[in-house]
């Protein structure tokens, strides 16, 4: 064990399950002090998730990759399990410890489990060192001419390619993705104090393996490239990247994908530019968690219907698209993009049921359950968010699927009953669905 005489900095993985391109990790390799790597499963989230939830199994394999890679640099990870402030405490006493590095997160629960362990650490003269690396852009970075963050994603993007070309010109001339944070040129400063160590089991935190299928971590440059034409077909098995998972947990570099996205496809990088404004409403206007982002529309009375829900999750709405993707993501956890905008769309249009409902559910389910994502993509469904005037989109769903799935390969996949007798009566018509809605959003929208 380390002395006071020879103290070592803490490196704590969070949503960042990787070494290379890693910018606190990065910079604790560039510290005073030898570098020992921290991951803790917390118990305040674990402990509302299901016994086999696959993001945990995910998490769990990449840790003992990660630690492996470490061992094979002369490192290691420790790996603990419990409430983070009481694993901090408990550190304090095993280690010397100078500073502690970490990566931000912009979640309103993880800000405030940062501020505590900040607090502690202070308390004991230890350093918080915590650095961007989840996104591009973060929190104020983008800013309107006149002051103060954009609302609305067009512009926000145009502002947002200016400083990326301006900032990553280097790594774009060259079309490199290399590293911004070269990492490798310091792994000789890693601590090896905690290799005897064993790594807590998944059965030790009262979970089991989940057989859910990962999507892999790489994808083709054609696919990339061809992004824009396929995108929105979901029945096409290469047409979209499927990295989603990769890029919450933090095991890919977002600017190694911006940078490659950047030659390849401008549609493409704008998903990616996506991430950055949703993360940056969420840093700054956290109340939209559990409220709309504009007040006006929690004036919405959104029907109370359990059974409508109930036949929403289990993709039994007579409406063959969003059953499909409300059974690809209750098998999978995943469900195509252009269909998740579908499927939204009825729940909060068609249904007239809160956001908030599905927007629970998807956290529940996604494999690539992202917080600011997540809530953004529902308020736009919904009509809530940041758009000018969002409430009039409604989507047909019989028209998105002859647009989008017009042979049904997608829906034959998922609901194999589709024209048969066995598969139920649509539980509600597209023209008097459409026709309330509109009624019902107008009405709390001039009620003053």
């Amino acid at each position: 064990m380390p002395t006071a005489m020879n103290k070592i900095n803490l490196f704590w993985f969070r949503r960042d399950l990787r070494l290379n391109d890693n910018h606190g990790f990065y910079q604790a390799l560039e510290s005073d002090h030898p570098v020992l790597c921290l991951f803790i499963f917390d118990n305040n989230i674990l402990d509302e998730l299901p016994r086999d939830d696959a993001r945990v199994t995910f998490i769990y394999q990449e840790l003992e990759r990660l630690k492996t890679e470490l061992n094979s640099h002369g490192g290691d990870l420790i790996v603990k399990y419990g409430s983070p402030i009481e694993v901090w405490e408990s550190l304090l006493t095993e280690y010397e410890v100078a500073e502690v590095f970490t990566n931000h997160d912009y979640e309103p629960y993880a800000k405030a489990r940062d501020r505590q362990v900040e607090t502690l650490l202070l308390q004991q003269g230890v350093g918080f060192n915590t650095f961007k690396d989840h996104v591009i852009y973060e929190k104020e970075e983008i800013q309107k001419k006149a002051g103060g963050i954009y609302t609305v994603f067009t512009p926000y993007k145009r502002t947002w390619l200016e400083k990326f070309k301006v900032e990553y010109a280097k790594f774009l001339q060259s079309g490199s993705p290399a590293s911004m944070f070269p990492s490798e040129d310091s792994l000789g400063n890693l601590e090896n104090v905690a290799k005897s160590q064993t790594m807590i089991s998944l059965k030790d935190m009262d979970f089991e393996e989940s057989d859910i299928p990962i999507p892999e971590k790489t994808t083709s440059q054609k696919t990339i490239k061809n992004y824009n034409a396929n995108r929105n077909f979901p029945a096409l098995k290469q047409g979209t990247s499927r990295l989603g998972i990769h890029f919450r947990f933090g095991t890919i570099s977002i600017r190694s994908k911006a940078i490659k996205a950047f030659h390849l496809s401008e549609v493409y990088l704008s998903e990616l530019i996506w991430r950055d404004f949703y993360s940056q409403i969420l840093a700054n206007h956290p109340q939209v968690i559990g409220n709309a982002y504009r007040p006006k529309y929690d004036r919405i009375e959104w029907r109370d219907d359990k059974p409508a829900f109930d036949k929403w999750k289990e993709g039994k709405t007579g409406y063959p698209l969003v059953d499909a993707g409300m059974r690809e993501i209750k098998e999978t956890g995943h469900m195509h993009n252009r269909v998740r905008m579908v499927v939204a769309s009825f729940l909060t249009k068609h249904l007239l049921i809160d956001w908030r409902w599905g927007e629970a559910y998807f956290a529940e389910r996604l494999l690539d359950f992202d917080l600011a994502s997540n809530n953004g993509g529902w308020q736009w469904a919904a009509g809530t968010g940041t758009d000018a005037a969002p409430y009039f989109r409604i989507f047909n769903p019989e028209s998105q699927l002859k647009k989008f799935d017009s042979k049904l390969e997608y829906v034959k996949k998922w609901v194999p009953e589709y024209g048969t007798e066995r598969y139920p009566d649509p539980i509600v018509d597209h023209k008097m669905a459409r026709e309330r809605c509109l009624a019902t959003y107008k009405d709390a929208l001039n009620d003053e």
